[in-house]
C-alpha cells in the first residue's frame, strides 16, 4: 500500500510539473526544449532512488502543438522516471539517463536512454502491466498517433524510442 501511495504521489507531482511548465506558454505551439529543460532538474526529486541520477537532453525536440506537447512531455517524464526507478540499483554509484531528440521533416524521434542494467529477461513492452508503461502506451497511440519501442542498448542499458508525426493532426471535433 505504501509503495502504491508513493507511486501515486510521484505521478501527481510529475503531472503538476508538466502542467506548470506548459501553462507558462500562451502560444499554440510549445517549445518542448524549454519545457523539458525546466522539468529535468526536478525529476530526481520526485523519483524514489537514493543516488542521484544524471539526466540530460541531447538534440532539439523543437516545437509541437500544445495538445500533443502535453502528452509528449508526460510520456518523456514517465519514461525518465521509469528509467531512474528500474534501471539502477543500490550498487549504482552514478547512473545517467539521456533524452535524445532527432527531428526530420515528418517525424520527431525521442529516445530515452539509460546506462543501467537493461531489460529483465523475457520483458515485453506490449504485455507489461506496469501502470506507468500502460499510461505511456495509451498516450503514444491515442494522443500522439505515434509508435513506441523498447530494447536493450549497446553496450548496456535500455533505449525507449517514441516516434511522433510532426504537423497538426486532422482531428474533427464532434460534440
Amino acid at each position: 500500500g505504501r509503495e502504491a501511495l508513493i507511486e501515486s504521489v510521484r505521478r501527481v507531482s510529475s503531472i503538476a510539473l508538466v502542467h506548470d511548465a506548459l501553462s507558462m506558454s500562451v502560444d499554440e505551439e510549445v517549445n518542448l526544449d524549454a519545457v523539458i529543460d525546466r522539468i529535468l532538474p526536478i525529476m530526481n526529486d520526485v523519483a524514489t532512488v537514493d543516488a542521484p541520477i544524471r539526466i540530460n537532453r541531447v538534440g532539439e525536440l523543437g516545437g509541437l502543438d500544445a495538445d500533443r506537447a502535453t502528452a509528449l512531455v508526460m510520456v518523456i517524464t514517465e519514461l525518465v522516471q521509469n528509467a531512474i526507478e528500474h534501471a539502477f540499483d543500490e550498487s549504482t554509484a552514478q547512473g545517467c539517463v539521456s533524452i535524445r531528440a532527432e527531428r526530420s521533416s515528418r517525424w520527431l524521434d525521442v529516445v530515452v536512454h539509460d546506462d543501467g542494467r537493461g531489460l529483465p529477461e523475457g520483458f515485453s513492452l506490449e504485455k507489461s502491466d506496469r501502470l506507468g508503461l500502460q499510461i505511456v502506451r495509451t498516450l503514444v497511440s491515442a494522443e500522439l498517433d505515434g509508435s513506441l519501442g523498447m530494447h536493450n542498448a549497446e553496450p548496456g542499458g535500455t533505449d525507449v524510442i517514441t516516434r511522433v508525426p510532426i504537423g497538426r493532426r486532422g482531428r474533427t471535433n464532434q460534440y
